[in-house]
């Protein structure tokens, strides 16, 4: 049984790693199938995305197993999208031990994919194209966090008012990681964020949870309409939270600093309109 597991995330992988460097391709303006000699040009933007999927998954499978809470490998998501990927998710049993754990795990995903997600933005941006702003015209435009736009200013050293940047597939790659980023931090139910709310403010999680809800639905009629499908999903998940098994057990100041950082990046990385057309 283990072993047939075993398989089926290899093969998930592998099938993910096909539909990224295919996607990757064809940001680089390359048919796969009418130009197969060309698809390794897709593989800058595959390997950037799934190594920052791959290392936020790993980050909660390592942190789980430290806690001993039963947790799978991850499971990647092969899909046939501009990125190729639904991204990738670990599987966890129920009950967490305490809020200390709880925090660990829910936290760590996020941090350590933030820190790849980063490095690669930075490293692309420096190999991405600058026009002058209005020369671009059809297409789709991307949103832009504060983070993303800081990172900007310093790799290009540029005004963002003035100039519209071609962002390199690496450089792409690393703007999905800072928005997978902040989605996975979103303040509700099982999410990374709703692990770590829950562990910062236990039995408040399901006020600021039932809270989040109407702001996704001011936010997808007013920015992006997308925020209207994950408020969906999260009707349709649950904004509640499981208990954890020794709730007496306090926070450390150490766990506490790390759950307001993880708070700080998702405000950073935060996109209110992700994808728009030009």
């Amino acid at each position: 049984m283990h072993n047939k597991l075993t398989r089926i995330h290899v093969l998930l992988f592998v099938l993910t790693f096909m539909t990224t460097l295919f996607a990757g391709a064809m940001l680089n303006g390359v048919v796969p199938w009418e130009q197969p000699e060309k698809i390794y040009l897709g593989l800058p933007f595959s390997l950037t995305l799934l190594f920052i999927l791959l290392t936020h998954e790993m980050a909660h499978y390592l942190m789980s197993r430290r806690h001993n809470v039963s947790a799978t490998l991850p499971y990647f998501i092969p899909a046939p999208s501009i990125i190729g990927t639904f991204g990738a998710v670990i599987k966890m049993k129920p009950p967490i031990p305490d809020r200390r754990s709880l925090i660990d795990i829910g936290a760590s995903g996020p941090i350590g994919g933030f820190i790849i997600a980063v490095i690669a933005s930075l490293v692309g941006l420096y190999l991405s194209e600058v026009r002058p702003a209005g020369e671009l015209r059809g297409g789709i435009a991307f949103g832009s966090s504060i983070l993303f736009t800081i990172l900007s200013k310093i790799a290009l050293n540029i005004d963002p008012e003035k100039y519209d940047v071609i962002l390199h597939p690496v450089a792409f790659a690393g703007w999905i990681g800072l928005l997978v980023t902040s989605l996975n931090l979103l303040p509700i139910g099982q999410l990374d964020g709703g692990h770590i709310i829950y562990a910062l403010f236990g039995n408040k999680h399901e006020l600021i949870s039932k809270s989040t809800l109407p702001v996704l639905i001011v936010l997808g009629i007013f920015f992006w309409p997308g925020w209207l499908i994950w408020a969906v999903l999260m009707i349709i998940l649950g904004y509640k939270h499981p208990p954890v098994l020794y709730p007496y057990i306090q926070l450390d100041r150490k766990r506490k600093l790390v759950g307001w950082i993880s708070l700080f990046i998702f405000i950073l990385t935060f996109t209110p309109t992700p994808v728009q057309g030009i």
